[in-house]
């Protein structure tokens, strides 16, 4: 499967995004919003289609699986490793390749909950 990702001037022209990812003039930018997932990048633990939560407030910490900017200006969904002054963003599915962002400011939210079609799925990730 081909890796998908929103670009962020597309991703601002629809209406969700508007309302949560603001210019920081409203507190709506920092509520927490919900979005599905859409490739198989995040496997074995976000399979394609479960629902993710975003809290554009959490606490970025090393193997946080957050939702973040990449260098080509393009939203992501990865995990985040750590190393001193190195931010890397990398899949757990190994089809897919890990790559440097310059630091946090790349990251928009951390990933708080999984949710799927039953609740056995269900998932909160600190």
């Amino acid at each position: 499967m081909q890796e998908v990702k929103i670009n962020i001037q597309d991703a601002f022209d629809q209406d969700a995004f508007k309302q949560n990812m603001g210019d920081g003039g409203s507190c709506s930018e920092s509520e927490p919003f919900a979005l599905q997932v859409i490739d198989d990048s995040m496997e074995p633990e976000f399979k394609k289609d479960c629902i993710i939560i975003i809290d554009p407030t959490g606490v970025v910490r090393n193997d946080s699986f957050v939702f973040a900017k990449d260098l080509g200006d393009e939203y992501i969904f990865r995990q985040v490793k750590i190393d001193g002054d190195q931010y890397t963003l990398a899949p757990l599915n190994d089809q897919y390749e890990s790559f440097d962002i310059p630091g946090l400011e790349s990251i928009e939210g951390v990933i708080t909950q999984r949710a799927g079609k039953r609740r056995t799925y269900h998932k909160f990730y600190d």
